[in-house]
């Protein structure tokens, strides 16, 4: 899928040194991505207009008060793998009820906080994941709030199920699948480092922010299951397989930034005056 103008800015900014781009930096951006500097602009004023980004000079922006709680969330992924703990066979339980159901932004930041906590719906209106997050229900609970959840819901600890009720909630995600994935994306990212020496810049650009893009939601979206769900080790690797394209990404966009602040050449300087006269 193409990526916009949009996801594009807020993704730069979350990862750019210092937090902030110019309006110059982003049409650089957007044209290693293929995206049009019209649309760059665009998305840099209405992202302004609705305060997830603000200006912090003439042309230079960052984020605003309206992305800052899903940023906080998203910019900690590098540390997630310490969220994790032992699990005891206890349940993260959390019942949303009906409640705003018939508000369309509402129920979006709900799922996306459910989503990025890695619950799952166990019956309607009833969703579980496994109780192996640090800091158990409490941090649990802070996180939901913080990014949507509503305060209708109620978060709270299941134990005990029945076990066909275990098996139930066992079988909510695919951990095949999810360890499968883990060891081809760790294997797409590794073999993509060791050839992109042959690229060129823009070229370096636009696929080490696609394959990152994707890694890295991956692993903001894992559900983050403990063994015997799926293999905790692949995981693992796949985990440390993104930190390395990440810090190989970097040193791919700040190379891109800092040719896109450099100001262009004038022409007439790149003319050279002829050694002698003509005749």
């Amino acid at each position: 899928m193409p990526v916009s103008a949009r996801h594009l800015i807020l993704n730069l900014l979350m990862a750019v040194e210092g937090g902030t781009l110019s309006a110059r930096e982003v049409v650089a951006a957007c044209n290693a991505l293929r995206i049009q500097g019209n649309n760059a602009r665009v998305a840099l004023t209405r992202l302004n207009a609705s305060g997830m980004l603000i200006t912090t000079g003439r042309g230079t922006y960052r984020l605003g008060p309206q992305a800052a709680p899903l940023a906080d969330e998203i910019s900690g992924w590098r540390e997630t793998t310490a969220r994790v703990r032992e699990w005891n066979g206890d349940w993260v339980a959390v019942h949303v009820g009906p409640a705003g159901r018939s508000d369309r932004a509402a129920l979006r930041a709900r799922g996306r906080a459910l989503g990025l906590l890695g619950l799952a719906e166990f019956e309607r209106g009833l969703f579980l994941r496994p109780d192996n997050l640090a800091g158990g229900v409490d941090v649990a609970r802070e996180r939901l709030g913080r990014l949507g959840l509503g305060a209708g819901a109620t978060v709270f600890i299941a134990r005990g199920l029945e076990p066909s009720r275990e098996r139930q909630a066992r079988a909510l995600w695919d951990g095949a699948a999810l360890t499968y994935g883990y060891r081809e994306r760790a294997q797409a990212l590794d073999a993509w480092r060791e050839g992109a020496s042959k690229l060129s810049l823009d070229t370096a650009a636009r696929e080490s922010f696609l394959l990152g893009d994707e890694a890295i939601h991956a692993l903001i979206f894992d559900p983050w299951l403990p063994q015997p769900l799926v293999d905790t080790g692949a995981r693992q690797t796949f985990a440390e397989s993104v930190l390395q394209f990440d810090a190989a990404g970097r040193g791919i966009w700040q190379e891109l930034l800092r040719a896109a602040r450099e100001p262009a050449p004038r022409r007439h300087a790149m003319i050279q005056p002829p050694l002698e006269s003509p005749p």
